[in-house]
């Protein structure tokens, strides 16, 4: 008579009990991850907008009204003129002298926890919930 060969039911269940641990300890991990990486997405949308602001300013002599003037003339590309990137929305004001960008994420505590705010000075600053001004905290 042959012996057959495989796995019982008590070594798979090992196996999946193994790997539901290890998925429980790596998933937050990578959720906190995916958040960070989209605060810095976000940061770093806030900083191109201060650069191509002065940039059509010195072209234009005003700066951008809307994020779509700024895409029209080619200084943003048509997802960031979309007002929405990496589980941030961005929202743009503008006039003749001055220009604000306030971000803030699409889903508090899934695509991110802090808001960003940036001005015509340059300076990115943030708030640990809820969007920022310019009175938050700068960002180091």
């Amino acid at each position: 008579m042959k012996k057959e060969q495989g796995f019982t039911l008590i070594e798979l269940m090992i196996v999946v009990a193994i790997i539901a641990i290890i998925a429980a300890i790596a998933i937050p991990s990578l959720l906190n991850a995916r958040k960070a990486g989209n605060e810095a997405s976000a940061i770093s949308s806030l900083r191109t907008m201060s650069t191509v602001n002065s940039m059509y300013r010195t072209r234009f002599q005003t700066y951008a009204g809307s994020l779509a003037n700024l895409s029209a003339a080619g200084y943003i590309d048509s997802v960031l003129a979309s007002g929405t990137k990496s589980g941030y929305a961005f929202a743009y004001t503008g006039s003749t002298n001055t220009w604000t960008v306030s971000s803030t994420p699409s889903t508090s505590g899934t695509t991110g926890d802090r808001g960003f705010f940036i001005d015509e000075s340059g300076v990115v600053r943030f708030a640990a919930t809820g969007a920022a001004t310019s009175a938050s905290a700068p960002l180091d």
